[in-house]
């Protein structure tokens, strides 16, 4: 055989082992991420059915309300997930721009005809659905900033270049959610805004900077108004006001300490008998405490940590630039979304009214977190490993 085509084939071999082998990572990342998801939403059907049957029966006079709407909202985010992972990137570049502008729209229409509920205005109605705008507004803002940012890769070092697409993006959106008012929702927006311009080619001094007077800006909000500033301090001491500040945190405690090791076994919670309010949205977490202990508790915990690591694992693997920055600020999200939540149940961080990522109750929030990890699936289908490409 004439060496010039011993080499040939010899290349084509190894070009096709690595594709081999980047084909099987990528796969390896998909079950990484799918089988975290799956196990969360399995877990939240199961605290959605326990938790929300009480409140249930006394609004819907049907126990299985809640329950039977998660069922639909998950069906449909199992659908929006494939749809998600099955886009090629180039269609959510294009698409970022017109799902950011209809956010927007959303988020002031939220403003103009919005459904109040608890003090706050945070929802449409929209015939048959209620719809969270602000829940849409994560990873639209994620989209839009990353695809802002990759275009102006070569000229983020000026300061004008790089405010302008952090203003128009996460200043905006930020500034419609925080007065419905949703300071959790903002400082998640933020959070994913903040991940994608760490990962760019913007200088660290002006993403620290940008950071440094965000958070001086949550801080202002929030001191602004009594009752949130009380909400976010309170959980310093949630033993000053059990009847008033601290008392969902206090129950949330009482549930979390009543599971113990191995919990008082599945559906057999006390804290869901109108003790804990919201413990099928914001607290469901207490319920799996109360009802499987600190083992499932922490189980779910790994679960999260299972799928962080994918998630940046994905972003390090990926050569696209867009892609990269979008698997950083959704993974980001996400794990601080569900950091939040934990925190402020256990009683480590102030209680922000943040649902808990594929476990809480709320069609929205999980159909728009299933879109997320469905982008994460498709950039890591779709973006080979550098090494492993060659």
């Amino acid at each position: 055989m004439d060496s010039g085509v011993a080499l040939s084939v010899a290349g084509d071999r190894a070009a096709w082992r690595r594709a081999e082998e980047a084909s099987r990572r990528s796969w390896r990342l998909t079950v990484a991420l799918l089988i975290p998801v799956g196990l969360l939403a399995v877990v939240g059907l199961g605290a959605i059915l326990s938790a929300s049957s009480v409140p249930a029966l006394q609004d819907r006079q049907d126990s299985l309300f809640y329950f039977r709407r998660q069922l639909v909202w998950l069906g449909g985010g199992v659908v929006a997930l494939a749809l998600a992972a099955a886009l090629p990137l180039r269609w959510w570049r294009r698409l970022a721009f017109p799902l950011f502008v209809g956010t927007v729209v959303l988020l002031v229409a939220v403003q103009l005809v919005g459904l109040r509920r608890g003090g706050a205005e945070r929802w449409l109605s929209l015939g048959p659905l209620v719809l969270q705008p602000s829940e849409f507004a994560k990873p639209a803002t994620v989209l839009f900033l990353a695809t802002l940012v990759s275009r102006k890769e070569d000229s983020m070092h000026r300061f004008r270049d790089f405010l302008w697409p952090v203003a128009l993006s996460v200043g905006l959106v930020g500034g419609l959610v925080v007065v419905q008012p949703d300071l959790g929702t903002t400082l998640l927006i933020a959070a994913g805004g903040f991940a994608v311009l760490v990962a760019s080619a913007a200088p660290l001094a002006f993403v620290l900077g940008g950071g440094a007077i965000g958070a001086a800006a949550a801080v202002a909000a929030a001191m602004l108004s009594p009752y949130r500033w009380e909400r976010v301090t309170s959980f310093l001491n949630v033993g000053a006001d059990p009847l008033d500040t601290g008392y969902q945190a206090m129950q949330s405690l009482v549930a979390l300490g009543t599971g113990g090791l191995f919990g008082v076994g599945l559906g057999a919670s006390r804290a869901r008998w109108s003790f804990l309010p919201n413990a099928h949205t914001d607290f469901i977490f207490s319920i799996v405490g109360e009802e499987t202990g600190l083992a499932g508790s922490l189980a779910v915990v790994l679960l999260f940590a299972v799928l962080t690591t994918a998630g940046m694992l994905v972003a390090l693997r990926c050569r696209d630039r867009f892609g990269r920055l979008v698997a950083i600020g959704i993974t980001t999200w996400l794990a601080v979304q569900a950091l939040v939540n934990i925190g402020g149940v256990t009683g480590v961080l102030p209680i922000t009214g943040v649902p808990l990522p594929f476990v809480s109750y709320g069609g929205s929030a999980l159909l728009t977190e299933m879109i997320g990890v469905g982008l994460l699936v498709g950039i890591a289908r779709k973006a080979p490993d550098p090494e492993a490409a060659g």
